[in-house]
């Protein structure tokens, strides 16, 4: 599956501070990764909805089991509004059983930064 690139949601002036979310899921076996890959639109979908939400990326390794995110949010209030809301938290605590291994990296930049790329939020999660 090719990546699913940054979608800006808000276009804001570019000093305006953001918190960035970086995360790498892995699955345990290629048989979990079809609903993995279902619920992870799913959430996408979701969070392109969010309130304060700033813009939102999906990268999919399927032969590798291995999903990335990148968001970037007002605050960490209002990622924690998405992260409690359904379907998230629902679909979160029913895909942990099929996950082998997870990581996530925060960190502030401002609007100008924005889009990431994907190689700076894997440097990010490498080093975390």
């Amino acid at each position: 599956m090719p990546t699913l690139p940054w979608t800006t949601l808000i276009e804001d002036e570019p000093e305006t501070k953001v918190l960035v979310m970086a995360s790498r899921l892995e699955v345990r076996s290629l048989r979990h990764v079809p609903g993995f890959l279902r619920a992870s639109l799913l959430l996408l979908r979701q969070a392109r909805r969010a309130d304060g939400a700033h813009g939102v990326a999906l990268k999919a390794e399927p032969f590798k089991r291995t999903f990335w995110t990148l968001s970037a949010w007002s605050d960490r209030k209002s990622l924690a509004a998405y992260s409690n809301a359904e379907p998230h938290a629902s679909t979160m605590r029913r895909q942990r059983a099929v996950m082998r291994d997870s990581a996530f990296v925060f960190w502030e930049a401002t609007a100008a930064d924005l889009p990431i790329d994907w190689a700076e939020a894997r440097r990010r999660l490498a080093e975390s």
